[in-house]
């Protein structure tokens, strides 16, 4: 499950990087980077 999280996060920051950098969708990518932040922290808590 861990792995899987960790998988979804990082898809979740290379569409953010995407999407900052070749489109202009305003908040919508930034919504992206915080779900990977969050994904990133329950992945680190759950693990501890």
């Amino acid at each position: 499950m861990r792995s899987l999280l960790y998988l979804i996060a990082v898809i979740l920051i290379i569409g953010w990087a995407v999407g900052l950098f070749v489109y202009n969708v305003g908040s919508l990518i930034h919504i992206l980077l915080v779900i990977a932040i969050i994904a990133l922290i329950l992945g680190v808590i759950r693990r501890a």
